[in-house]
């Protein structure tokens, strides 16, 4: 679990899958990231479990320490195809704007290059995703190279933790 001032991120289960599926189903939201039927979720999130038990990380719910609601999605995603491990964060259109990605993908970063000791963390942007791509440059990430995610064009941005920004926060890793 890792938490900061405001949100708490935990790996998602698929008891999740609900929640998953509503958080996707937003056009707005899933215009770069995509739809998910009940079954696609499942199918996803056991993915993502999958990467838990191998490599000691994945993709997290994003929930409010003041209300528990889940609000989104941040974490960490690792492409073997690419040989490169991804962050990325996903929120629902009414908290967007509130600083929220920033936070929470400031945690994952402390604990990706922190306690998991990762020399360089990638960011992969639909073209397009004007606010993914603000949030990446806010957290210190540079573009590296166009490419092609999922058959859509994408923008890779790329940090390693000797660039990392801010090597301590006010996250806290339990």
């Amino acid at each position: 679990m890792i938490t900061t001032e405001r949100l708490r991120l935990r790996p998602l289960t698929a008891s999740d899958t609900a929640w998953w599926v509503r958080l996707h189903a937003d056009d707005e939201v899933n215009r770069f990231v995509g739809g998910y039927t009940h079954q696609q979720a499942e199918a996803r999130l056991r993915d993502i479990q999958q990467q838990w038990s191998q490599r000691g990380h994945g993709l997290c719910a994003v929930e409010l320490r003041s209300t528990g609601e889940a609000i989104g999605r941040s974490g960490l995603n690792w492409w073997e195809c690419f040989d490169e491990t991804e962050i990325g964060w996903t929120f629902a259109r009414a908290h967007w704007g509130r600083g929220y990605a920033v936070e929470a993908a400031r945690a994952v970063l402390t604990w990706g290059f922190g306690a998991l000791g990762l020399d360089r963390i990638t960011a992969m942007i639909h073209h397009g995703n004007t606010a993914s791509a603000a949030v990446a440059r806010r957290l210190g990430f540079t573009a590296v190279r166009a490419d092609t995610v999922l058959g859509r064009p994408c923008t890779v941005y790329a940090l390693t933790g000797d660039d990392f920004p801010s090597p301590r926060t006010d996250a806290e890793h339990r």
